[in-house]
């Protein structure tokens, strides 16, 4: 039987813990928990070492983030041997053959070494519809014919997909000695689409898995991401692609280009915008080279793994 770890992020996750925690005892399979607290308020550390004991609970003095605080959970599970990592969100559950079926196709999978991520198909929290965001990435993917096939009842084991967010990705060790963990120059979103590019880069696939149903109780809006609150990373996400040539310099003409069209139309405010942006990349394009570099390598990037 595999070792298989979940890790889970949490702040402030009381609205889920129940559900999200009740539902890992459920598996068939079962599993491990490690969770990294990211300095909740609301009672949630109290409530999970007090009702799920058998959870691995990190408490963190400062709140890191999703991909940091996902990398300490991987690094403990993978000490433990950890055989798989199943990241999953605190506004998530899984069903008791969750886990099970996304392991079927795993190993019914001939080349195991292509294998980057495993992931499930999303309800949203009314188990009743997909979460909203899945039914965006299937469309994005429509060359795979899934909605064809949802449509005429004709699934297939999996779909290669070229993105779906992290809230239930399992990865085997290979992906995480691989490809590693979570760049640390995001602190929250766009990390798991830096993830993926990297996991494309070293030739490895993401499959979605119809006959595995889970939920991700997210908000059902497209514009889910506040940009007055996180700062738009899209840009520095393509810089550091290892799959995109010459990245820097489309980015900065992209952007030059940009910004000499809102001159024109007279579009000052976006113009200030896209300046400011330009500004920062300059400055900052040693530091994002440096990481296009280092993810380059087949390794456990930003994982302090490799004497273990």
């Amino acid at each position: 039987m595999p070792k298989i770890y979940f890790i889970i992020v949490t702040y402030n996750a009381m609205k889920w813990a129940e559900r999200c925690f009740t539902s890992l005892r459920h598996s068939s399979v079962p599993v491990h928990c490690i969770v990294v607290d990211n300095g909740s308020t609301d009672g949630t550390q109290e409530y999970i070492t007090t009702s799920f004991p058998e959870v691995e609970f990190i408490r963190s003095g400062e709140n890191l983030g999703f991909g940091k605080a996902n990398n300490m959970g991987i690094e403990k599970a993978y000490r433990r041997g950890a055989d798989f990592f199943y990241l999953m969100n605190q506004d998530a559950w899984i069903y008791e053959d969750s886990l099970e079926k996304l392991l079927d196709v795993y190993s019914a999978y001939p080349d195991k070494n292509e294998i980057g991520i495993l992931s499930p198909m999303h309800l949203d929290g009314t188990e009743k519809k997909l979460d909203i965001f899945l039914d965006k990435y299937i469309a994005h993917n429509f060359e795979t014919r899934l909605i064809s096939d949802l449509y005429c009842q004709s699934l297939k084991p999996f779909y290669e997909v070229k993105f779906i967010n992290a809230a239930h990705w399992l990865l085997p060790k290979d992906t995480i000695e691989t490809v590693g963990g979570f760049n640390p120059y995001f602190f929250h979103y766009a990390e798991d689409l830096e993830y993926i590019n990297r996991v494309l880069f070293h030739k490895k696939k993401t499959f979605l898995v119809p006959g595995s149903k889970v939920v991700h109780d997210g908000k059902q809006s497209l514009s889910k991401v506040d940009y007055t609150k996180y700062e738009d990373l899209r840009i520095e996400t393509n810089i550091m692609n290892p799959s995109i040539s010459d990245s820097l310099k489309a980015e900065k003409r992209s952007l030059k280009q940009s910004m000499l069209k809102n001159i024109f139309t007279g579009n000052i405010n976006h113009y200030k915008m896209l300046a400011g942006k330009y500004k920062k990349i300059v400055k900052e394009e040693k530091r994002l080279m440096e990481f296009r570099d280092r993810v380059k390598r087949p390794a456990p990037s930003f994982l302090d793994i490799k004497n273990i």
